[in-house]
């Protein structure tokens, strides 16, 4: 019999090491990929919609949509870190 940390296990059988305490998988977070990616141009879009409308008031949308995809990365960034930010 081995001690392993807290765990004790034989190597009697070839399931043994299958099944051991060394080959469970660890618990995983609740980060998902792709719903980062959903938040991150959720906000991107807005704020370049929101930029374009501005533009379009002040004169020129194309440096409002700019402005507005400037912002909006800086915007979905803090927005993913806020969502995802203090996971364990």
């Amino acid at each position: 019999m081995r001690v392993s940390g807290v765990t004790k296990y034989s190597f009697a059988g070839p399931s043994t090491l299958l099944f051991s305490p060394r080959m469970q998988g660890t618990t995983s977070s609740q980060f998902s990929a792709a719903g980062a990616g959903g938040v991150l141009l959720a906000v991107l879009v807005a704020c370049i919609g929101v930029g374009v409308l501005l533009g379009l008031a002040l004169g020129s949308g194309a440096i409002g949509a700019l402005c507005g995809a400037v912002i909006g990365i800086l915007g979905g960034i803090v927005a993913v870190y806020v969502r995802y930010g203090d996971l364990s």
